[in-house]
């Protein structure tokens, strides 16, 4: 009879003595890219104290762990350069093989609609170019892995999804500016990038904070939903190898622009410790505008979300911004350009993070201003060359005295066209300038790389 019983759990599995309990995440699986030159993290469930062994078939050492009494085990292993298809065998005296893993670049894509909108389009809005990206997309050196969407007031060790390589079958479902990003990215450096695309529509920055981070602000009513992304949709993959982060959100935060200044950088802040990297490059996009049709006055104009995310790159270190101020359309708050942020992603992460320092790849910044009668001349940073309209009238400015009321302005280059000289019939004595700040404006102002330059305001009213 016992031997009935124990033949019975051998065939139905259950008799643990003989298959592999080991057990990975969804993130680490077939057709995975993982960080090149770099000692990335492995890590899932064995029997408890048993003895796991890592083998990656690029240079056949063996790492060996032995698991928690939790079953839990976790192993750090170093990748060569840029290559392959490869495997990793994992096994606990029963083997199972990882195939097809290509060692490139890694990037994490989060934020909201406009990150998650994919190729085929989103909510009636379409995807400029889609079509043509999509029917030449087969590359198997371009892969992302989409996380599942997944609301939970608790952090999750596990998620949905798989690592797809681009085709015409599996881009129309990739989000669109990590696909562009991943697809110029690729161009440039000749090596595979891998993405994990972990994003949704309408979240809040506080929702992709974890409880620890957001704790101090907790109790805010401004701060909603606080945590449930982030418990299942980031959680799952921290610590997984990468280079760095790209980020597209803010307009659900944008009645709070001040908040923003402090929980944006405490969410990077926090994800950085919990990879234990080091301070990796995070990368962003400042919000296109649009119509919010919320009037004008402090926190409802998007333009104040705009100058936060700005002013974000000074308590952020190792950052950089995307400026999209000639991206935007009135009536949707999903620009169809998507390949315009991707590439400018690209152009950023080239220039910032893969050794190309001589390129401008940001658009121009305010500095400070100076006035002389009755016109101001007002500095930039990021200007290179030079600034230019790409052939557009030089409009969007606007001047106001002491009174603070703004009159439109006349702008015109500096000699140098290395400044712009502001001035107003209405305002005999200016003492403050603004420029694109308004929920919709078309920019008109960039650097001779043809990066355009933030909206700004010289005032604090």
């Amino acid at each position: 009879m016992k031997k009935t019983v124990l033949l019975l759990a051998m065939l139905s599995g259950v008799y643990t003595g003989v298959h592999s309990e080991i057990k990975l995440p969804a993130v680490i699986s077939d057709n995975m890219v993982l960080q090149q030159q770099s000692d990335v993290r492995l890590w899932g469930t064995a029997r408890p104290d048993s003895k796991v062994t890592v083998t990656p078939s690029w240079d056949s050492k063996a790492y060996s762990i032995t698991a928690g009494k939790d079953g839990d085990w976790s192993v750090n292993v170093a990748t060569p350069q840029a290559g392959g298809p490869y495997s990793v065998t994992i096994s606990d005296g029963d083997a199972l093989t990882i195939n097809n893993v290509m060692i490139g670049e890694v990037w994490v894509c989060s934020g909201q609609s406009n990150m998650d909108m994919r190729m085929s389009g989103r909510y009636g809005d379409p995807v400029l170019e889609s079509m043509d990206a999509i029917i030449t997309s087969t590359n198997p050196d371009i892969r992302m892995f989409t996380v599942g969407a997944k609301m939970t007031g608790e952090p999750l060790d596990d998620c949905s999804g798989k690592w797809e390589e681009a085709s015409p079958a599996t881009v129309p479902e990739f989000s669109a500016t990590a696909y562009f990003f991943a697809r110029k990215l690729n161009e440039a450096l000749h090596i595979p990038v891998g993405i994990i695309h972990t994003s949704y529509g309408g979240s809040r920055v506080e929702a992709w904070m974890s409880g620890e981070a957001v704790a101090p602000y907790r109790d805010m009513p401004e701060v909603q939903n606080a945590c449930i992304l982030y418990n299942g949709m980031m959680n799952p993959i921290v610590g997984y190898g990468i280079r760095g982060f790209l980020w597209y959100q803010g307009e659900a935060n944008m009645d709070y622009p001040d908040l923003y200044t402090r929980l944006f950088p405490a969410m990077v802040k926090d994800y950085r410790n919990r990879w234990g990297v080091g301070e990796f490059p995070f990368l962003y996009a400042q919000i296109a505008p649009f119509n919010y049709n919320k009037g004008e006055g402090k926190g409802k104009n998007s333009a104040y979300l705009r100058e936060a995310q700005v002013m974000c790159l000074d308590s952020i270190p190792n950052s950089g911004m995307i400026c999209l101020i000639d991206a935007g359309y009135p009536n949707t708050i999903h620009p169809m350009d998507k390949k315009t942020v991707g590439n400018r992603f690209a152009y950023l992460a080239v220039g910032k993070v893969y050794g190309n320092d001589g390129l401008l790849v940001s658009g121009p910044l305010f500095k400070s201003t100076e006035t002389s009668g009755n016109e101001m001349t007002v500095h930039f940073d990021n200007v290179g060359k030079g600034l230019t309209t790409m052939r557009q009238p030089l409009d969007g400015f606007e001047v106001a005295g002491e009174d603070k009321v703004f009159h439109p302005a006349k702008a015109r280059f500096g000699k140098d066209m290395q400044t712009i000289i502001v001035s107003s019939p209405e305002v005999t004595a200016p003492v403050a300038v603004r420029y694109a700040f308004k929920d919709y404006v078309k920019g008109c102002l960039y650097n001779q790389a043809g990066l355009p330059a933030s909206s700004f305001r010289s005032d604090n009213w």
